[in-house]
């Protein structure tokens, strides 16, 4: 029998720690969030729906995003022991710097549109984290302002080539003179892929004013405030403004870049040259042929071609191929610290983030993105202690196992789907 008592009043006072309430709800908002699905959740409440939804997401039925992120969710770890893990190094080098952790921020178009501090906060909050930032050729703030919001940190370009070359000649001539290091030449969007969501909503660059985008206005004054407060929402590289989003991707884009384009481009430009976009393992062989310095395994956040490979899936391979001759990052899908680990131990040695970013934005501003990047760095390290490894250079394949959930049908003649058939129980 448990023997009972009345309570003391002094031991009731021990228990009760009455806390302040903090008057930054701001503060209290971005506190509250211990992941960057939190951050996603808060940046719904209040963002307006279309600007959400062209953040969120992706093209047509929206299978290749919803695959990226299932491929990172069936993924077993396998922890080693009797490591001291005491502190571990998250530090890395990629194309040709140093980044205090293995992750930087991905290119965003229309970032001013989530929230109108845009890419001036990422890139602060970039540099203050010690990870690159990368600027999107569709960006609304410009190449000079970002090297002014991030003047000592790692700043790359994203390039499209786009019909009006001398345009986009311009765009390389800017970058390399505000100091910019790396340039992301992206190769996966001839044309614009079909977002649906956007076009649903009626989404416009600039946005419009109707009915619709009133009444979702009303819960969400704030936004509106910032947005009709703040200088125009446009293109910070760009003269052309309006339209729908694929309007004006089909008006910049060029469906006939090919490997002269990309030889153009590296005449001209005196940092590292990357291509954004690879999705195919011979296409990896031919691009470290033509001597690039880096190579992005990414489906364009899976708002291109949807159904398209799933690039951690295809990671593995590419690595094996092409892993000893190139630096590989790789992008998509990336909601947790743990998902970099995995990459990282297939062998990437780096990854961006694009919407992990922009959700930290719209639930907070600067602050927002400085929380975004602050859940990952921690997940990433209590990652590697839970596995044991000290640095990320201990990361190594048999630290992750990629659950096998789709997998090529194998066809007469050995190929499955475009794959040999040796490789279908690879993913």
């Amino acid at each position: 029998m448990v023997q009972r008592q009345f309570p003391r009043p002094s031991e009731i006072f021990e228990l009760v720690q009455l806390r302040r309430p903090s008057l930054d709800l701001k503060k209290r908002r971005l506190a509250s969030a211990l992941t960057i699905e939190d951050l996603r959740r808060i940046a719904k409440r209040r963002t307006p729906a279309a600007a959400f939804d062209y953040t969120d997401g992706a093209a047509e039925a929206e299978l290749s995003l919803a695959r990226a992120r299932q491929a990172f969710r069936d993924v077993e770890l396998h922890p080693s022991i009797l490591h001291d893990v005491s502190t571990v190094d998250t530090s890395t080098t990629i194309f040709g710097g140093p980044s205090a952790m293995p992750f930087g921020i991905a290119p965003t178009g229309f970032t001013r549109l989530m929230q109108t501090e845009g890419e001036s906060a990422g890139a602060g909050a970039a540099g203050a984290a010690g990870i690159p930032f990368a600027l999107s050729t569709l960006g609304t703030t410009s190449i000079e302002d970002v090297r002014a919001a991030n003047p000592t940190g790692r700043n790359w370009f994203q390039l499209y080539v786009m019909r009006q070359r001398e345009t986009s000649y311009n765009l390389v001539e800017r970058a390399a003179a505000a100091g910019f290091d790396t340039l992301l030449f992206t190769v996966d969007t001839p044309i614009a892929g079909a977002r649906l969501r956007d076009a649903r909503n009626g989404f416009s660059i600039p946005p419009s004013l109707t009915l619709r985008t009133i009444a979702d206005a009303i819960p969400r004054p704030w936004w509106w405030y910032d947005f009709l407060t703040t200088p125009k929402l446009e293109f910070a590289s760009l003269s052309s403004t309006g339209g729908t989003v694929g309007e004006l991707l089909d008006s910049a884009m060029d469906p006939t870049i090919d490997d002269d384009d990309l030889a153009t481009i590296r005449s001209m430009w005196p940092g590292k040259l990357v291509v954004k976009g690879v999705q195919t393992v011979d296409d990896a062989r031919r691009l470290v042929d033509l001597g690039v310095d880096g190579i992005v395994l990414s489906n364009h956040g899976g708002r291109q071609l949807d159904r398209a490979p799933v690039p951690f899936h295809l990671l593995p391979e590419v690595v094996r191929e092409v892993g000893h001759h190139t630096e590989i990052a790789l992008d998509t899908g990336i909601m947790n610290g743990a998902d970099i680990v995995a990459a990282l131990a297939l062998g990437a040695r780096f990854t961006m983030v694009g919407r992990a970013y922009l959700y930290g934005l719209m639930a907070g501003g600067r602050d927002g993105v400085d929380r975004a990047i602050q859940i990952l760095s921690e997940q990433v390290v209590r990652t590697m202690k839970l596995l044991q490894v000290a640095s990320v250079e201990e990361l190594e394949p048999r630290h992750v196992t990629q659950l096998q959930r789709l997998v090529p049908r194998a066809v007469p003649g050995g190929v499955a789907g475009g794959v040999p058939a040796r490789s279908a129980s690879s993913v």
